[in-house]
This record gives structure tokens, sequence and C-alpha cells, in this order.
């Protein structure tokens, strides 16, 4: 079916490039002690907010498809929402749903993963994030599964954590660790057997995203299935153990091995099950293609490869079909952007980093890996540094706008996209002060940038995927840092409830035609692909969320 942009009556669009810049993580909150973004120096981001029309979106909740309003935004929700102009249930909420209406265990997913163990014989292993911050993974759905484990008559169940301390507290796993070991206590009976097998920190092991770090997914295939690594006798012995002697934050706990008698309590070997219970598809490809991979699989050695049942939570590839079997069918979202200026001619850029890479691609195309146009249609990663981001926070924002410079004085893409990770990235190292540092850093790519569209008689629309950077101190409900009884305040490392701002920049006559509405709080970041289209010349298609500015 044709997906045809019909053009603008009385508006033409700008005549140079249109460009969405993604400063992710950057929110807008109050000016406190903990905001990096108001405490840096950022003359460029100050100039913008003052000068050009600015209006607050809605990045979290409903406004991207999540359960509710207490739930945070993230990259993957909100590039799928600025992609696609709509907003789309998300993983999440399939997963709950799919759960409480039973969908999930009727699946044919779930009755082959439960066979395969009442055969063999074998194990039903649970891998994936140990919270319920909602970003990847809610530990109730883990609890969902292990009592339908039960009740469906397998035997033994072994759980392998990944310790968050991200999109929660950042040394909240104790938390988390204790409840649950109470819950597998009252399950637990002569006839089931569910226990904690293993875990680390989820920037330590098993978690990478976009191949940035495949030592990671090995570290984690060594200690989950060859149970390799430091054994303790409980998964809350290693935390406690592990920040004594590292000083590190949850994020950065080093891997463990839960082992009874000298025996790690649960490897994984033929004839078992695994689940890799995150919804969220970027951090769960890789270990997802270790299990699938076969003998072509070849980015390490696995030394030894069990014959089991996998699947994911959800398909997080739509494409490529990673993983091969999976519980919950992933949003359909369609009728996104970047297919409507395909179809209509219009070239495109998408660029960043690799930390961010696939959501200016795979997430903005409603979780597409392919191209649209390949004539049209071109993606650049620039490859990112494999160090703690705390050290370089600056990352990749300058080699990012060398590129896109170079592509923007190309004259050959009318739409350009980019993500600059820093606030985001940084911002979950929980230090201030390296976050200040990323937020300087883009300001100067900022103050380079913004020129070149000017002289090519451009228009740029500066906006955020959620919250992060704006909130680096937990804090009370006044909005103020919460202070330890040392008088310290304690470091906020997830994302934020907060707005983001979105700032039409400008200094083209065709400003002239249009107006910015008002903001009255009520347009979040599915409203942005509509106003894109609109400065491109074009009118939005019905579906979509209505535009940010007004035709006169």
């Amino acid at each position: 079916m044709s997906k045809k942009l019909n053009k603008l009556q009385g508006f033409q669009g700008v005549s140079g490039p249109v460009v969405t810049i993604v400063m992710d993580g950057v929110g807008l909150a109050p000016d406190t002690p903990g905001n990096a973004v108001k405490t840096a120096y950022t003359p460029v981001l100050d100039m913008l907010m003052s000068k050009y029309p600015t209006v607050s979106l809605k990045a979290h909740g409903t406004a991207v498809g999540l359960p509710s309003d207490d739930d945070m935004g993230n990259s993957e929700v909100g590039h799928n929402a600025l992609g696609a102009g709509q907003v789309f249930a998300q993983g999440a909420k399939l997963v709950s749903n799919s759960i409480e209406s039973g969908k999930m265990f009727a699946s044919a997913t779930w009755q082959e993963l439960i066979g395969n163990v009442k055969a063999s014989g074998g194990v039903l292993h649970f891998l994936g994030l140990f919270s319920d911050g909602n970003v990847h993974s809610h530990i109730d759905h883990l609890k969902a599964m292990v009592r339908q484990a039960k009740a469906e008559g397998i035997k033994t169940v072994r759980i392998h954590t990944l310790i968050d301390g991200r999109d929660v507290g950042e040394t909240s796993a104790l938390e988390y660790i204790d409840p649950f070991e109470a819950f597998l206590a009252d399950l637990n009976d002569a006839s089931f057997d569910a226990a904690i097998a293993s875990g680390g920190g989820r920037m330590t092991i098993t978690m990478d995203r976009y191949e940035a770090n495949w030592a990671m997914v090995e570290l984690g295939w060594k200690t989950h299935v060859l149970g390799e690594g430091r054994q303790f006798s409980c998964a809350a012995e290693a935390v406690k153990t592990y920040r004594e002697e590292s000083k590190v934050i949850d994020q950065d706990l080093p891997p463990f091995v839960i082992a009874k008698d000298g025996k790690p309590l649960g490897t994984v070997n033929d004839g078992d099950s695994v689940i890799f219970y995150n919804f969220r598809g970027d951090r769960s490809i890789e270990i997802s293609k270790a299990f699938d991979g076969g003998n072509e699989f070849d980015k390490f050695d696995r030394v030894r490869v069990p014959r089991v049942v996998y699947a994911g939570m959800l398909e997080y590839d739509g494409d490529l079909h990673i993983p091969k079997k999976y519980l919950v069918s992933p949003p359909e979202i369609t009728n996104t952007m970047s297919e409507y200026l395909a179809d209509a001619g219009v070239a495109q850029l998408a660029i960043s980093e690799t930390q961010k890479y696939g959501h200016v691609t795979y997430f903005w195309n409603g979780n597409k890996s392919g191209k649209f146009s390949e004539e049209l249609e071109t993606y650049i990663e620039v490859p990112s540094d494999v160090v703690p981001f705390e050290q370089r926070p600056w990352m990749k924002c300058a080699e990012i706008t060398d590129k896109l410079i170079e592509c923007l004085e190309s004259g050959k893409y009318q739409y350009l996209r980019v993500n600059f990770p820093n606030g985001d990235m940084v911002g979950h190292t929980g230090s201030l002060a390296a976050t200040r540092c990323s937020m300087e850093a883009l300001d100067l790519q900022l103050g380079r940038l913004l020129p070149v569209i000017d002289r090519l008689g451009g228009v740029a629309l500066l906006t955020a995927d959620h919250g992060n950077a704006d909130e680096m101190y937990e804090t009370d409900k006044k909005g103020q840092p919460k202070v330890g009884k040392d008088g310290s305040y304690k470091a906020k490392t997830s994302h934020t409830l907060n707005r983001v701002p979105c700032i039409i920049y400008d200094n083209t006559p065709a400003k002239e035609a249009y107006t910015v509405k008002a903001d009255e709080g009520q347009f979040g970041l599915s409203n942005v692909a509509a106003t894109m289209v609109n400065l491109l010349g074009y009118e939005a298609p019905d579906m979509w969320d209505t535009s940010i500015i007004s035709v006169k």
C-alpha cells in the first residue's frame, strides 16, 4: 500500500535541510544541585531555550505506551514514539496483559519450554534483569512464570539474576533479592526446587547491546551456562561481599555463581529450557544469538553448547527473527515517518555512535532492522569507546558532529536525524561531575552544528527521548535532593519522570509561515513526526498525533 504524503497548502516547507537532534537523556527539571543540565556550562542550550520557541513534551508513562504514568520512559519506547508519530502499547504492558489473560501460558512456545523439561527431567532456567524498573524487565513477570512452572509440574527452576542499579536505585539489589528468596522459600517443597543460581551487574555481564562489547556476553555465558566464576552460598552474600571489596554500585558488580558443596547450583545442560525474560530488545539480542546461533556462532568460544529449548520474552528483532522462539508478540508498529518519507522520495540520514545507533535506526523505524529504501536512506554508526562512560564523558559527540556536518554540506539529504548519547549514558553512571562534562561537550557540538544548518537554510528540532541528566540525585516529593545521614546526596542512575524540551530552531524566512502552538502540556514525543514532515512541506498522515506547528 502506498504511503502517500500530500503537500501542505500555503507552505512549501523549508528550503534547506530539516534536522531532528535527540539530546538523549536531557530532561526538564528544577534547578537543583543534582541537575547536571542546569549546573553545566551550556551557553548554546541556554540561548536556544530563551530565544527560540520551546515546548515541553511528555516522555514517560502512557504517553509512550507504558502501563502507567509512574513508569519512566526509556530510549526504546521514546524513539518508537518519535519515529512513528503514534503511541503503541509497549513491552511491559504487552507482557503484563499476556500473563493476566493467560495467553502467554497457553502459547505454543511456553508449552514447548515446559514439555521439553518434563520429557528430559531437566531444569527450567530464567535469565534476565532482576528488578521492577519496568524498562527492560519486571520481577513480577518472573514471579508469575515461576508460579506457573510449579503449577504445571516442573520440578527444578534456576534463576540467573542480572543485578540492576540503573533503572532503579544504584544500591537496591538486596531490596529485590531478600523478598525474592522469601518468595521462593514459600513455593519450595518436596516436589519443587527453585533457587537463584548465578548473577552479576548488568553492565558487567550478559546485557551488552549493538555488539559494542561481546566480552560482556562471553562472561555471562561462562557464569550462567558453564557455572564458572567465584562461588557464594547465596546472592545476598555475593552482593555484600563485592560491595565491600570492590566499592562499586550494583550495575557494575562482578559475576557470581551460587554453589553447594563446591558445585555450581544451576549450570545449563542438555535437555534444559531457558527463558530470557527481558522484554526490551536492545540488550537481549546478543545473548539470544549465543543460545540460538548454532555452529555458525563465532563471537566467542562458548566451550560447551547445551542442547536446550531457548525463548525470549519477545521477538527482539522482527526482521532477523531473534530469537527463534518467543513468548509474547511485540507491538506491530506501522506507518512510521521513515516509511512515509521514503515513499515521498525524501533522502534521509540517521547517525549516532554505537550506543544509540540502533535507536535512530531500528527503534525509530518501528523495530525494523532494514531500510525502507536503500537508495534514499543512509545510516552511519560511529564506533563507541569501550570504556566506562564517566572516564570519557564527551563520548563521540565531536566525531558524530564532524560526520553530520559533512553530510549536511553534501546537499544530499533533506531530512537528517542524530542522537547524541551523552546525557543518558553518562547520566547512568551516577557521576554528577562527569555528566556535567558530558553536557558541556554536547553544548560545544551544538555550537558547531547550528551555524551550518543556518548557512544551508535549514531548520532543527532539538528534543530528548526521556530525562536522566536532569536528576543526578534521588529526590524527595518536593523535587529536592535527598540527604543521607552523613549529609551527602544519594546518586541517581535511572531515568526520570520529567518532561523533555522541544526547541524549534529556525532562522529562515519559512518561520513567518507557521506558528508554534501554545504549550498546554498536552504534547508528547509522538507529536514530533508530524512536526518534521510539516517543516518539510507535507501534510502529516491522519493516524499520526498532531503537529506542534500550525501553518498560517
